[in-house]
């Protein structure tokens, strides 16, 4: 049974990567009061433009999550306009940005449909990675997915530990009040609209460069919404995020490794599982409507300006 187990769990760490970069980015971003849906397709543009920037480079994936990230930043670039310069509702120009997501990256990616990446190798820790089965778990993984831990660990800091949290979340609870003791309000979450970009870019870049190394229309199949609900999930906590990501990539990996731990239930529905997880993860946290109004940034979704 553990020799069943030991790979679910190793792949629950790779699957759950994506969504630990989008999920921090929308965090970030919601901590500022400014909600993106469009979390979708900015992984979408950032898978189509790392791939494509790996297929026409010697760097390989190395060369994709910078574009990647550019990418996504760009397209929260679009939505920071439309929602924080001209006040546009925010709902609908995260909804806008991820139909546009969809079709560019079909769009694009259909140059790139037979071509496929190396990839990147796992990355053993010397020392670690021998470590009877906890070694092939967590110590034997690629570059990105210590990245994403990295990651993690620095946004907890920052928003836990630094003055910049502080700044982060007056500007989601109050603006009026941030901006009256002179902090540029509409700067602040331009930043933190752009840091989510480049998280989703990211999270889209290591799907098609590295998780499957080749190109799929709308690859991305939903992670942008999950990473979504992981937010609320997680009432707006990065560890309990972490832990939210790591809960969906393993009914994601699942799938994957059903037949061998025996478990007999019909294709379709192991599929869905992770869609089905989300929609009783939202029910669940909701009905807690305390914790959601304790952690909830006031400002949540509503526009601004000076």
């Amino acid at each position: 049974m553990i020799e069943h187990l030991i790979p679910v769990l190793a792949g629950t760490l790779a699957a759950a990567t994506p969504l630990i970069f989008a999920g921090l980015g929308e965090l970030v971003a919601e901590r500022t009061g400014v909600i993106n849906l469009g979390v979708e397709g900015m992984m979408l543009i950032g898978a189509v433009a790392g791939f494509a920037a790996a297929a026409h480079s010697d760097g390989g994936a190395l060369a994709g999550l910078p574009a990647g990230a550019v990418a996504g930043m760009l397209a929260a670039l679009i939505f920071a306009v439309l929602s924080l310069s001209m006040a546009a509702n925010q709902a609908a120009c995260g909804l806008a940005l991820t139909i546009f997501g969809i079709g560019l990256s079909a769009f694009i990616g259909q140059h790139y449909v037979s071509y496929s990446l190396p990839g990147l190798p796992p990355l053993d820790i010397p020392g670690l990675a021998d470590i009877p089965v906890i070694g092939r778990i967590f110590f034997h993984q690629d570059a990105v997915t210590y990245l994403g831990l990295v990651t993690f660990a620095g946004v907890w800091w920052v928003l836990k530990k630094t003055r910049l949290g502080l700044v982060l979340k007056a500007v989601g609870e109050a603006p009026d009040a941030a901006h009256a003791i002179g902090y540029p309000v509409i700067a602040i979450r331009y930043g933190a609209t752009l840091f989510g970009g480049a998280m989703a870019g990211i999270a889209g870049a290591y799907l098609s460069t590295v998780y499957t190394p080749l190109w799929v229309q709308n690859m991305v199949a939903g992670r942008g919404w999950i990473a979504i609900a992981l937010v609320v999930f997680a009432a707006w906590n990065p560890t309990r995020l972490l832990l939210g990501a790591w809960l969906f990539g393993g009914v994601t990996i699942l799938q994957f490794h059903a037949q061998g731990l025996g478990i007999a239930l019909p294709v379709q529905f192991l599929a869905a599982l992770p869609y089905l997880a989300t929609v009783v993860v939202l029910v669940l946290i909701s009905r807690d409507k305390r914790l959601l109004q304790l952690n909830l940034p006031a400002s949540l979704g509503k526009p601004w300006m000076p």
